[in-house]
Formats: C-alpha cells, sequence, structure tokens
C-alpha cells in the first residue's frame, strides 16, 4: 500500500514564469513523509517524545519527470522501499494530472537523541509494514 497526501500549488512554491522551484518538490516530498508518520500514529513533533528517535537523510536520488505549475493539485505518494537496522529507503512520487512529475527515492537513518544511528524501533517497523513494496 502507499500512503497519499494531496497539495497544490501556490504562487510561493513557484518561479518567475509560474512553473514550480526545483527545490519545492523535495519540501512537498518532505510533507508527504510527515504526514505518513502522522497516519501511523506518530507525528513528527511527537517521534523524539514517543520513540526516542529522530531520522535524517543520508542520501536522494531525484529524477524531475515533467513541469508543474501554480494552481496544479499535485499527489505525493509515499511507500517504503527497504528497511535495514538504522536505516530504510522510502521511494516517493509526486503526481500531477495522472502522469508522475518526480520521482525520488531518499535514504533515512534512524538517530538517537544523542546523534548517534540507532536501531530503528520494532513498533515503527511494524507500521512502517502496511507501505512496503
Amino acid at each position: 500500500m502507499k500512503h497519499t497526501a494531496d497539495y497544490r500549488v501556490y504562487y510561493e512554491d513557484t518561479d518567475a514564469v509560474g512553473i514550480m522551484y526545483h527545490a519545492n518538490f523535495i519540501s512537498f516530498c518532505e510533507r508527504g513523509r510527515s504526514e505518513m508518520l502522522r497516519a501511523i500514529g506518530y507525528p513528527a513533533s511527537e517521534t523524539l517524545e514517543k520513540l526516542k528517535v529522530g531520522f535524517v537523510v543520508r542520501h536522494i536520488d531525484c529524477d524531475f519527470l515533467t513541469m508543474v505549475k501554480l494552481d496544479d493539485l499535485l499527489t505525493v505518494e509515499t511507500t517504503v522501499k527497504e528497511m535495514k537496522n538504522t536505516s530504510f529507503l522510502m521511494s516517493q512520487n509526486i503526481v500531477c494530472q495522472n502522469k508522475v512529475a518526480f520521482s525520488m527515492d531518499i535514504t533515512l537513518v534512524c538517530m538517537s537523541p544523542d546523534g548517534k544511528p540507532d536501531r530503528i524501533p520494532d513498533l515503527l517497523r511494524k507500521k512502517f509494514d502496511d507501505f512496503q513494496i
């Protein structure tokens, strides 16, 4: 199963000619991951408190496939591709008008409060199982 979240492209997201600025694709994906965490009961604001871990980006591999413009409605699709001991790989697509406009694989590392890699909590692993492909 994949998690989905919808967003509209606003003026602030675009460049001078009304095309979405490239860095905002990654920002919309961040929102999608945050909404996925919220959907499984662990909003990003509470992961440190509830699970005693946080997440940092280790690697991003992305492709810009089609243009996105002002007022377009976007759907961010998020899935989990792989779980390791301390890191996991997610795949995200931004869909616009039934076409994939942006595709990204992102590796996130689970970190302890003291900033060291930490094992992904079993509780979180179980919640991510629903979104694994």
